[in-house]
């Protein structure tokens, strides 16, 4: 969608939910756009029925007073229907012949969990079905990211990483020669830029690295949208809208198997939890009892290290304070259990292969530095190492 577009709708939802529609706002930005670029009546007069249909569902809003997820999904889906539209015009106007497609128009459905929806299994058929059916080769297909439809013919959103599913789904469909995201930087870099200033893009990472590195902090390809392309068989290039000339990075099942650490990634905000086992139980029963009190409570882990008779794992800042505090509550019935707040992931994405090397400069630098690891996990993924710090210590164990 263009600009803010999705953040204006959703503001506009919660106004209409205090009794106030407006999408005036909305009305001038794609007007402006179209206006700028001189583009045909039929377009113009497209957009704006698509508009007049978003203002009509948002005084259904105003007057029911409730807005439902799957009213939301609708009404976030008017940004890319609008977007796609005048992306095609643009096209066709430039001498590139284009067409405007809603995504469910290429076979792209979903079940029905509305605002996370999932694509179904029988999507990739679907949509190389229609492609082959429908739609001219010699046109370039404009189709809206992010959305679909469920079963029942009703618009769902795919949630984080919606428009890139969209287009590696598409992608795995044709079986295209590679697939490219285009976002606001160089491709995968090898730290944040905004604490590492010399920070660069990294020319090749597999999609097992690209993973870890995304679920670790690094905000540029969510895993999800990454399987498939990577089912396929098909590389994904990350590159730059800002500045195109940028090689961008490359995205496949290889990397680059010579380079010993690839990037370092965070997350903070993080809660370290300890558990002792009290009762000496085997590892199978103690385990067994831990885990099944974290899935009564629908927590999930985001590292974990464990002996016989002790685990450690680490909760991330979305996991609710209240469910943590009955969870312990839980486990004292078998365990000791010790909150530590104010911690954070120190993740390499790495060559597991050659960890001694990496664990010796890791642990040389930490020391030289006096910053103290208080747990150490060694990914079943094969490619990253985590290292648990106080937060106040995060920068220095990524800067030194």
């Amino acid at each position: 969608a263009m600009g803010k577009t999705t953040n204006s709708l959703l503001s506009s939802g919660e106004m209409a939910l205090e009794g106030r529609v407006d999408v005036e706002a909305l009305r001038t930005l794609h007007t402006t756009a179209m206006k700028e670029f001189d583009l045909p009546q039929r377009t113009q007069d497209e957009v704006m029925c698509l508009l007049d249909e978003c203002e009509d569902m948002l005084n259904g809003v105003r007057l029911i007073q409730e807005l439902s997820p799957k009213s939301l999904d609708q009404l976030v889906s008017y940004g890319e229907r609008c977007s796609v539209r005048i992306m095609a015009a643009r096209l066709n106007q430039i001498g590139v012949p284009a067409q405007a497609f809603d995504a469910w128009d290429v076979g792209v459905f979903t079940d029905e969990n509305y605002g996370d929806a999932k694509l179904l299994p029988t999507t990739i058929d679907t949509i190389r079905d229609k492609f082959m059916s429908r739609i001219d080769p010699n046109v370039v297909a404009v189709v809206t990211g992010f959305i679909g439809h469920n079963r029942k013919n009703k618009i769902t959103t795919l949630g984080r990483g919606g428009s890139d599913l969209t287009a590696t789904a598409i992608g795995a469909a044709l079986k295209v020669d590679e697939i490219q995201v285009w976002k606001d930087v160089d491709g995968i870099l090898t730290a944040d830029p905004r604490l590492v200033e010399n920070a660069v893009p990294v020319s090749h990472v597999s999609y097992d690295e690209a993973s870890e590195l995304a679920y670790f902090g690094a905000q540029v390809l969510h895993p999800i949208a990454m399987q498939p392309a990577l089912k396929a068989d098909i590389p994904v290039r990350v590159k730059n809208s800002y500045n195109p000339s940028a090689p961008g990075t490359v995205i496949d099942k290889v990397g680059n198997p010579d380079r010993m650490v690839t990037a370092i990634t965070c997350k903070k905000k993080i809660t370290l939890m300890d558990i002792h086992s009290l009762q000496m139980l085997g590892a199978y029963g103690f385990l067994g009892a831990v885990f099944g009190d974290f899935e009564k409570h629908k927590l999930s882990v985001d590292v974990l290290a464990s002996s016989e008779v002790s685990i450690s794992v680490t909760l991330d800042k979305k996991q609710p304070e209240a469910d943590i505090e009955l969870l312990c509550e839980d486990l004292k019935q078998i365990a000791e259990v010790e909150l530590h707040t104010g911690r954070a992931i120190l993740t390499l994405i790495a060559d597991v292969g050659r960890s001694s090397d990496v664990l010796a400069t890791v642990f040389r630098s930490f020391s030289a530095h006096g910053i103290k690891v208080e747990m150490m996990s060694q990914g079943a993924s094969k490619v990253n190492i985590s290292f648990i710090v106080k937060e106040d210590q995060i920068d220095d164990a990524i800067l030194k």
